[in-house]
């Protein structure tokens, strides 16, 4: 797949169909892939790298490759293509610059994962099948591929693009994947379990802004939290209370538009699950106003901004908060 994404880079590049691409490339380590811009043929070759680390959304960076010259090509995995819809109802990114290509993805393994299971001095992987073969200066190792995923990839939503202007490899399906299965499991908890869960989560919070900075759905140009009036500006948290408002007023300020992603919790540096409280938002709105999916549809209206007869009543959550 690699090659022939480059392959197709350098002909978009060539014919002056694009001007740059944002793909990916390895950090400090081969596990470590952060997102950046290619603008020849000659930085793809050297640089450009797609394997199962690459898990990093590049929506996000499209914000800021928007306002700049020319067109941009950008390869998108399934769950990519959400966020970049949402991006697009919230006018922040400028479609007619960017070409989508889509790309097909079962699944990013965790560097994290691997360390956990004692994997050390990670020199390249390789996908074969079910299994992913983990190459190491001490030898080889192979794993199941459903044993190392990333946490958003264990309960992906949808192997489908919902938008490309060309498509690479097959198209997937929309999955039934369980993934608020965990949220589930939280509800059914006593309000003193679920706050012990959460404050033993949020403690571990050091305020990088990680998750903040990397959300598609946090593209404020400045953020609350960065308001130096507000008490609280670029600062560890100074008691639990502080520990709390961060990440739960962040939810909120994403509720309805959050695209169940996942960047959050695997740029976390304390692995805090973070994508759980966002979770339970979707899954509240999906109960509460009908089904609906964040970045589905470009310019569809979420629930809590769409007034309709049938919305929910007061009552109605009321009695469902008593059961």
């Amino acid at each position: 797949m690699q090659g022939m994404m480059i392959s197709r880079a350098k002909e978009l590049l060539q014919d002056g169909t694009v001007n740059r691409v944002l793909g990916w490339q390895a950090g400090e380590f081969v596990y470590d892939i952060t997102p950046a811009v290619f603008e020849s043929a000659e930085e793809l070759d050297a640089g450009f790298v797609y394997n199962a680390f690459c898990g990093s959304n590049l929506s996000k960076y499209l914000i800021k490759e928007t306002i700049k010259e020319g067109k941009i090509l950008v390869f998108l995995k399934p769950c990519d293509t959400y966020s970049f819809n949402q991006l697009l109802t919230e006018h922040r990114i400028d479609r007619d610059k960017i070409y989508v290509i889509g790309i097909p993805c079962q699944g990013k393994t965790s560097g994290e994962m691997l360390k956990a299971k004692g994997i050390s001095g990670i020199t390249g992987i390789k996908e074969d099948g079910d299994n992913v073969i983990v190459e190491t200066i001490y030898g080889n190792e192979t794993f199941a591929r459903a044993d190392v995923l990333e946490e958003r990839c264990r309960t992906c939503k949808s192997k489908k693009h919902v938008v490309y202007d060309e498509l690479m490899g097959e198209e997937g399906e929309v999955l039934d994947s369980g993934r608020f299965d965990m949220v589930a499991k939280l509800e059914a908890m006593t309000p003193d379990e679920r706050f012990a869960f959460w404050r033993s989560q949020l403690s571990k919070c050091i305020r990088c802004n990680a998750c903040r900075n990397v959300c598609p759905a946090c593209s404020c140009e400045k953020c609350v939290f960065d308001n130096p009036n507000s008490g609280i500006s670029q600062k560890a948290a100074a008691d639990s209370f502080e520990e709390n408002m961060f990440h739960i007023i962040r939810a909120f300020h994403v509720a309805g538009r959050c695209t169940d992603c996942g960047e959050c919790s695997r740029v976390c540096p304390q692995n805090i699950p973070l994508h759980l409280l966002n979770r339970k938002f979707i899954k509240d709105i999906n109960e509460l106003y009908g089904e609906y999916q964040a970045g589905e549809e470009a310019g569809s209206r979420a629930p809590l901004v769409n007034y309709t007869t049938g919305d929910v009543e007061p009552s109605i959550v009321y009695h469902r908060e008593g059961k």
